[in-house]
């Protein structure tokens, strides 16, 4: 028979570690990323040791796709753990590994043998994957276990900010790194690496303080790996929030697919020189702090259901404001990566919190799992885009993105009329 599930209480004395261990980790990662950006300082150091670009997108397609492939197996060994914080510190410890063994095999291997260098970074990169999505269901179960709904979500807002400070500085220190004349390469990739490496160690120091309380054991007992993938449509079939929570993010995803295009279109359009990149750069990072201030007031007076809805319209009518400030200057074009900061912050602090909202504490790891795992088109629609756009052009696309952004929305408030009238959720 169904059990009510029992919501730990935040205890009083645990509020200060927990924020300030989120907000420390958080701080910590956005400066050790930077070091590794996924956008200039990744794609650059493999143009240095290789001129394929299929193993750049191989390489690429393993570091994002290859923690949402493995998340319902990470979930399925972490669900039988009533503890889950030394599993955490275990991912950490492994990306923290992964930046060393890049960073030697960059040193050893970058100048005179590039070629072992690029396939030494198939096992690194896949290494930095894996224990990123390792972690993040260890990491997104504490805090569920650790922080009452309101507070988890004022939480992302607060640790987005600080964060976002962090990513600024990290871009600063890149910077630095890669003046003209300072370093030559490898060093100035191998030094980059190697303050990652050291960041992840700092990173991990905070959740030492969080005390952690036993969790309830798995509502369905002990299964085969198996069996609790065959039990997900189940799930879903059950819970009609999560189904269409995935399906929202989902949906939502869609922003994504044209990303790394507006920075293309406004070149193409306004034949920009490269001076460009850094100013819309420094503009979306300053959207992304002053966004935390706004997402920060929302948390505080409503629900992460909220941010995910305010996020996905403002997504959706993103692509329509650049279609209209291509008629203008590059300089009022960069309100278009002003709010890319908003949104991309948002995702940040919305979808998380609304998640461990509606996720029954027993199977909190499971719907950890299945969200991961089925977050899918966050990977192939960058390149649904690229497609999209070299048959239609730019124009049908973006109309195409804001129409499926919109309709999230829509799905998304319906989804909240639907919860308000539920009964508790119950575990099965």
């Amino acid at each position: 028979m169904a059990q009510p599930v029992t919501i730990h209480r935040q205890p009083a004395d645990q509020t200060r570690p927990v924020y300030f261990a989120y907000i420390w980790h958080g701080f910590f990662l956005a400066l050790t990323m930077s070091m590794l950006d996924l956008n200039t300082v990744f794609p650059a150091l493999i143009a240095e040791l290789s001129r394929s670009r299929l193993l750049f997108g191989a390489l690429y397609a393993i570091m994002l796709g290859a923690p949402l492939l493995f998340n319902l197996v990470f979930s399925h060994y972490l669900r039988s753990k009533t503890r889950k914080k030394g599993f955490l510190l275990f991912g950490i410890y492994l990306r923290s590994a992964a930046f060393l063994g890049m960073a030697v095999s960059t040193r050893l291997f970058g100048v005179q043998n590039p070629a072992i260098a690029v396939a030494t970074f198939f096992l690194w990169v896949f290494l930095f994957s894996i224990s990123a999505g390792f972690a993040g269901i260890a990491y997104a179960d504490l805090l569920g276990k650790t922080m009452s709904g309101p507070l988890r979500t004022r939480l992302y807002a607060v640790k987005q900010f600080f964060a976002s400070l962090a990513a600024f500085a990290g871009g600063l220190i890149v910077t630095g790194l890669f003046q003209p004349g300072r370093f030559g390469f490898p060093d100035q990739y191998v030094i980059s690496l190697l303050i990652g490496f050291a960041g992840l160690l700092i990173a991990s120091a905070g959740f030492y303080l969080i005390r952690e309380p036993e969790g309830l054991p798995p509502a369905a007992g002990r299964q085969s790996l198996m069996m609790y993938i065959r039990q997900v449509p189940a799930v879903l079939r059950r819970d009609r929030q999560l189904r269409r929570f995935i399906l929202i993010e989902n949906m939502a995803s869609f922003s994504v697919m044209i990303l790394p295009f507006y920075m293309i279109y406004a070149r193409e359009i306004f034949q920009l020189d490269n001076v460009w990149i850094g100013r819309y750069l420094l503009i979306q990072v300053s959207g992304t702090v002053l966004s935390n201030l706004v997402w920060g007031f929302v948390a505080s007076k409503t629900s992460s259901r909220s941010i995910v809805r305010l996020c996905v319209m403002l997504g959706g009518l993103i692509p329509i404001i650049a279609l209209l400030l291509v008629h203008t200057t590059p300089g009022f074009y960069g309100i278009v990566f002003f709010l890319l900061g908003f949104i991309i912050s948002g995702r940040k602090i919305g979808f998380e919190p609304y998640l461990l909202d509606i996720a029954p504490e027993a199977q909190r790891t499971e719907y950890l799992g299945i969200r991961g795992t089925l977050n899918v088109f966050i990977v192939v629609l960058p390149i649904i885009g690229g497609l999209l756009i070299n048959l239609t052009g730019y124009t049908l696309t973006f109309i195409l993105v804001s129409l499926v952004m919109l309709a999230a929305s829509l799905l998304n408030r319906r989804n909240a009329d639907r919860a308000a009238g539920d009964p508790p959720l119950t575990a099965n």
